[in-house]
């Protein structure tokens, strides 16, 4: 059992004039034309990729981010320094973005556990309940893991942490997640999934040494691929989401600055990960939620009255995959902004290999809550969502011994327990 557990815890022809004149004043007109396209684009490019976060995520509901604490100075570089400070042998000094996420929390928490060095970055945005964030930073304070507050396209501070830490490696788990809010939303996802991407490997590409990358794709990159099991050399270019659709993008992105700088780049594919500390818009996290106050759960089903279902990952096999992916991650063969040699670039599932019906989902819950569901059958809507989803991992199995060891009902029971303890519910106790 993992010790975070219980821990607060996208008329007509005519016929051309062949004077010299309409020759000129034709091509003049084309190159106007092409200015006000090209200003046009730049204007697009500059509101999403480098607007600066508004000063409060209440001015605009439709921007979750919230500013940016200060940093610099003597005693923060300190704490930079003490928090990424190898204590092992061999160990690494890891950058973590998205350290106060569910992921990022677990992964963070492995790493420090076994000696290596570990710095956070997170913006503490508010796509959910940011407190459930704050305390996430407080458990990994206690362990010596200090959280920078600031966003992933801060450039300068991005490059301020790597003038003050070499860090061997970075886990990029900072991303904006989330199926169904891209369709509210578009703009965080661009933001912080493409554009957040790439400042990153920007900064990384000119620091010296390169610090090898490790970062989370996800599974519905697979989108309405209907070959099971989804392995990684199915095709990927249908996303079914635009969410879907950053993700792959990201993957592409990571295969140019690997082939032109010689970053080392690993990509993750999370299959629907659940446990302790877990995020409040999955469906395994509000089903609880709701079947506790008495609210009526929606279950879809796909066409024909076929069932959705879901390959649940454990917290803890997944921060298995993360470090086995790190501690096999090649050094980057650039140096400068130039590369040197070939790189290593891969991309893994990480799954459990046994989809569960949703409907299964819930009757684990029912008995471990001992609270039965008030279900209602619904279509699957058309909102980025997938029928079904079941990960190959053979290749993770191969590269680095990825085995995922626990099943649902014993991963939810752990899930449960946590819950109870953290929000106080008394009204069930999981078994």
């Amino acid at each position: 059992m993992s010790h975070l557990d219980h821990t607060p815890s996208t008329p007509g022809k005519f016929k051309m004039d062949k004077s010299p004149y309409y020759s000129r004043t034709r091509w003049h007109s084309s190159v106007a034309k092409l200015t006000i396209w090209s200003f046009l684009f730049i204007a697009v490019i500059f509101v999403f990729f480098y607007r600066s976060p508004p000063s409060s995520s209440n001015s605009d509901p439709s921007r979750r981010y919230l500013t940016s604490a200060t940093w610099g100075g003597a005693a923060w570089e300190k704490r930079v320094r003490t928090s990424a400070r190898i204590r092992s042998r061999n160990g690494l000094s890891v950058l973590v973005t998205g350290a106060a996420g569910f992921v990022g929390t677990h992964v963070s928490s492995a790493l420090k556990r076994r000696g290596d060095g570990v710095l956070g970055l997170d913006n503490f945005n508010d796509y959910y309940d940011p407190t459930l964030k704050r305390a996430r930073q407080a458990l990994l304070e206690r362990s010596g893991v200090f959280i920078v507050e600031g966003d992933i396209n801060d450039v300068s501070l991005l490059k301020k942490l790597f003038e003050v830490v070499p860090f061997t490696h970075v886990m990029h788990l900072a991303a904006q997640a989330g199926v169904r809010y891209a369709m509210k939303n578009p703009a965080s996802y661009v933001h912080s999934n493409i554009a957040g991407f790439v400042s990153l490997l920007e900064v990384c590409k000119d620091a010296n040494p390169q610090p090898a990358i490790v970062w989370a794709s996800s599974s519905s990159v697979y989108g309405l691929n209907t070959k099971v099991p989804f392995s990684e050399k199915d095709r990927t270019d249908q996303p079914a989401s635009l969410y879907a659709a950053t993700k792959k993008a990201g993957e592409e992105i990571a295969h140019t600055y690997n082939h032109i700088y010689g970053l080392s780049l690993t990509g993750l594919r999370f299959f629907t990960v659940y446990g302790p500390w877990g995020r409040p818009d999955m469906a395994y996290f509000f089903f609880t939620k709701d079947i506790l106050n008495g609210k009526t759960i929606p279950i879809f089903e796909a066409a024909n009255h076929g069932n959705v279902a879901r390959d649940f990952t454990y917290i803890d096999d997944i921060v298995k995959g993360c470090l086995g992916s790190l501690d096999t991650a090649e050094k980057s063969t650039g140096s400068g902004g130039k590369k040197k040699g070939p790189a290593q670039l891969r991309v893994f599932n990480l799954g459990n290999t046994s989809p569960v019906p949703v409907t299964d989902l819930v009757s684990i819950l029912e008995r471990l809550l001992k609270v039965k569901a008030k279900r209602k059958i619904m279509k699957l809507p058309r909102n980025g969502d997938v029928p079904y989803t079941h990960a190959n991992i053979s290749y993770a199995q191969k590269e680095f011994g990825y085995k995922p060891t626990t099943d649902l009902q014993t991963g939810l029971k752990k899930f449960v327990r946590w819950y109870l303890s953290y929000y106080g519910n008394k009204k069930a106790v999981a078994r």
